[in-house]
């Protein structure tokens, strides 16, 4: 009966926060609380996963209110995928951050990151674009002041651009909230879709909520604010920031554009054409950027702004498949790039520096490590049999079906990018030095080490399992017109 309670999806929301809570009060056993709720809400959401699998949608009324007087948390297929990506990151991030934080940055990490969390699992069960504005506001918010807790003026500054361009987003995609609610009387996404038509007033409206939702993504040219802000973070902080928050955005604008956004035929071919040329030059900007890069973290923090350019592929695509490739590229980069930012943490802290130039005899001391690095680097480039391959072998397919073949040359340059910073690094790291005169190596937490490794060869195991997660995709069908 308690698995079987519709209690689960409000409990992934609720429990991050008491946690944020309670890690703010009680700081002397902060580290055992923050673990303890990472645990708590991963086992609440393989609780809630379970559910959907097994018995199809889950909808939760607060307060027994229907919608539109209520709010409505609803899972369907696609919701699942993301709140699952975000417990194996999160939980990931928080082993990893056990050991990495200490001192005072240790009791303000534990609070945001927990907010956070809570966030991202409001965001990803939420149905009315009200209460998606609020829970980017949470997440929003909670980033900026992790990517500050670095300290320093660069990591301040970096923070107030993000800052500014957080707010930038979410002052555009509210006023097409209330726009929205103004012509329709409603924020919900079911009575928006049956309601909604195209007309000047949505041609803005439309337009306002998906630029503040780019500006959010930092998709090309859009971006400006994304490497110093990834780079300046700490590792654990720029783990996620790649991995989950740039995906929040992305995540309403696929909802609204497949469930709100009222597009013919024409106007979808035409206007994903357009995203689609955007996330072109993301992948060939990114890429060339990442290549010139003479700093691991900033090389990472470009290579973020590439791949965010292949979910943009998936608009142009337009169909179901073109979706799905855009979704299991979404858990296969987030795996990979937590794993990837880790393994610069601890090249950062190993040898007090991370310039790529220097990172010579890294293979020696740090073998776990640089096989994280590569194993996720397989992954970015598309290389079989990771979950890389899989999502770029489906958008592959999915252009080839469309007729659209010029988009596979596209997925080509970016694999061919990706293998060259990749085997940049690896070309230094297993440079042997037999200079006296280096620095004695630091000695970095076990712990750290396996947690990049691991989630390294879970971006390879994604590629296994591909008939499995594609299953959950269609539940719900959440891929189709007016799917919620």
């Amino acid at each position: 009966m308690l698995i079987d309670s519709p209690h689960w999806i409000s409990i992934i929301i609720l429990l991050p926060i008491l946690g944020a809570v309670a890690s703010f009060l009680w700081r002397q056993h902060i580290v055992k609380i923050a673990l303890t709720t990472a645990t708590g809400t991963v086992i609440s959401v393989g609780i809630l996963s379970w559910q959907v699998i097994s018995n199809g949608v889950q909808c939760y009324e607060l307060g027994a209110w229907n919608a539109p007087l209520g709010i409505e948390l609803y899972v369907d297929g696609l919701s699942v995928l993301m709140l699952l990506v975000t417990a194996v990151v999160g939980f990931a991030i928080s082993i990893y951050a056990s050991a990495y934080f200490e001192g005072n940055k240790s009791k303000h990490f534990w609070p945001l990151w927990l907010f956070l969390w809570s966030g991202l699992n409001a965001l990803f069960v939420s149905s009315d674009i009200f209460n998606l504005f609020v829970t980017l506001e949470i997440i929003g918010l909670s980033a900026v002041a992790l990517v500050a807790l670095s300290g320093g003026a660069k990591a301040i500054t970096a923070a107030m651009r993000y800052l500014l361009v957080s707010l930038l987003g979410s002052m555009l995609y509210l006023m097409g909230v209330a726009l929205l609610y103004h012509s329709y009387g409603t924020v919900d996404m079911v009575l928006l879709s049956l309601r909604t038509e195209m007309n000047p007033a949505m041609w803005l409206i439309m337009g306002l909520m998906t630029v503040g939702l780019l500006l959010k993504t930092a998709l090309f040219p859009l971006h400006f604010w994304l490497p110093a802000a990834h780079s300046s973070a700490p590792v654990p902080v720029s783990a996620l920031l790649s991995a989950l928050v740039v995906k929040a955005s992305f995540y309403i604008l696929w909802r609204l554009w497949i469930v709100v956004f009222p597009l013919d035929n024409d106007a979808q071919v035409g206007l994903g054409f357009i995203l689609g040329v955007l996330g072109s030059l993301a992948i060939v900007w990114g890429g060339v950027k990442a290549l010139q890069q003479t700093r691991l973290k900033l090389l990472i923090a470009y290579s973020t702004v590439m791949q965010i350019g292949y979910l943009f592929l998936a608009f142009p695509l337009a169909s179901i498949m073109g979706w799905k490739a855009a979704l299991y590229f979404i858990l296969a980069h987030a795996i990979a790039k937590t794993a990837m930012f880790m393994v610069a943490g601890n090249i950062l802290i190993h040898k007090g520096h991370d310039r790529i130039a220097d990172l010579y005899s890294t293979v020696q001391h740090l073998p776990l490590t640089i096989v994280a690095f590569s194993l996720s680097g397989i992954s970015l480039m598309g290389l079989p049999p990771s979950g890389g391959f899989v999502a770029k072998w489906l958008l592959l397919e999915a252009a080839i079906v469309s007729g659209q073949w010029w988009w596979g040359i596209v997925l080509l340059v970016g694999g061919l990018l990706t293998g060259a910073y990749v085997f940049k690094v690896l070309g230094y790291a297993f440079i042997q030095e037999n200079s006296t005169n280096e620095p004695r190596p630091i000695g970095i937490s076990k712990r750290m080490e396996w947690t990049a490794l691991s989630m390294a060869l879970f971006a390879i195991v994604l590629g296994f399992i591909a008939p499995f997660v594609l299953g959950i995709m269609d539940i719900g069908s959440p891929f189709t017109k007016g799917s919620l």
